[in-house]
């Protein structure tokens, strides 16, 4: 038994059942056994690997994409280059190294970095040094400035609420203790305002999940693209409305259960991309997409870059990068399930890669 999960279980016990956001919230987050606190979940020594570590081309071709936004904008002369949960700071390091090319680019960027964790933010700073680099807590904390942002597998870590629905009501998902082990409840059904329109497509026994904090943070970030220019790219594995339970837990490369070890493992849910486009649009921005990451990183281009870089690799690094290309891009991998969207001012010319 996990420390957090004699914790959990001593709180339900006094309190009573807790919401799976909740549960998320500190197996993620909880200040001293939370996973992003204790532990290192990147790379092939943690428990999974995002694209920017399988292969340099998805951040080159991201910043890229950054820059032509950029210029498409008439080059504003001082704006906010950031991410979101920039992780060990490899795509920002990327986005740089392929835009340092772009004539005044660097010149006007500041680069900010939303992240909150310290051991993370010293592993930024080292690997993106020289840079001059600055940090922020939110996304409201951001400088009031032209923003060009980049969320690359965020949304995904944002807690969910989930109901199953129950005749013209919902019934949510809570963690409860069963027989002396953490076990999933469903509480009893009652309406809820923010899924009165899923009424209409869904029926008994459909599962919709909610992120609270995913449309107000599209928002802030659409809300500041709107008024002062820029644009955010959010590539996150999802798809459009939410249906079906997609929260899952991920340790050691493998799937496992999503109570098994409390702050042992990585907990996400799939991004439902339609909250994220209408809070951007509320507020005066422009949504595009979702289009497929593979289509996306096609129309920019990746064949001939994965070429160039291919010139000179043999055996073993040949393969390898064959097969980066191969993950980033295949249906099959994460070239479907893996959707981009773009954030950008309802003027601004239509962005690479994106038909519409």
């Amino acid at each position: 038994m996990t420390p957090l999960e004699r914790m959990l279980m001593g709180r339900i016990e006094a309190q009573g059942p807790i919401r799976l956001a909740d549960y998320m919230a500190d197996c993620l987050l909880h200040p001293e056994h939370g996973y992003y606190t204790r532990s290192e979940p990147f790379g092939a020594g943690g428990d999974f690997i995002t694209a920017p570590e399988i292969s340099q081309m998805f951040g080159e071709l991201l910043g890229l994409w950054l820059a032509q936004c950029w210029l498409d904008q008439g080059a504003p002369g001082a704006f906010t280059l950031a991410e979101l949960g920039p992780g060990r700071g490899t795509l920002m390091a990327d986005v740089l190294r392929a835009t340092r090319g772009v004539p005044g680019f660097h010149a006007a960027a500041r680069v900010v970095l939303v992240e909150a964790s310290p051991r993370l933010k010293a592993v930024q700073g080292t690997r993106l040094a020289p840079h001059a680099v600055a940090w922020a807590d939110t996304v409201e904390a951001l400088p009031d400035a032209p923003l060009y942002l980049l969320a690359n597998e965020f949304f995904d870590a944002l807690p969910v609420r989930q109901f199953t629905r129950a005749g013209a009501g919902w019934a949510e998902t809570m963690v409860t203790v069963e027989a002396g082990a953490l076990a999933l409840a469903r509480g009893a059904p009652a309406p809820v305002a923010a899924l009165a329109h899923r009424l209409a497509d869904t029926r008994d026994g459909d599962v919709v999940e909610l992120c609270p904090a995913a449309a107000p943070m599209a928002q802030a970030i659409a809300s500041r693209i709107a008024r002062r220019g820029g644009a955010a790219l959010v590539v996150d594995y999802g798809g459009w409305r939410s249906r079906g339970d997609t929260v899952q837990a991920v340790r050691g490369h493998a799937p496992t259960g999503v109570l098994a070890t409390p702050g042992m493992a990585d907990l996400t849910a799939h991004v439902d991309f339609e909250p994220l486009a209408e809070a951007a649009r509320a507020v005066g921005a422009r949504p595009h997409g979702p289009v497929p990451q593979g289509a996306l990183l096609d129309r920019l281009g990746i064949a001939a870059r994965a070429a160039r870089l291919a010139q000179g690799l043999a055996g073993p690094a040949l393969a390898q990068h064959t097969a980066a290309l191969h993950r980033l891009t295949d249906p099959a991998e994460m070239g479907t399930v893996f959707q981009a969207l773009a954030l950008l001012p309802p003027e601004a010319p239509l962005p690479a890669g994106f038909p519409s």
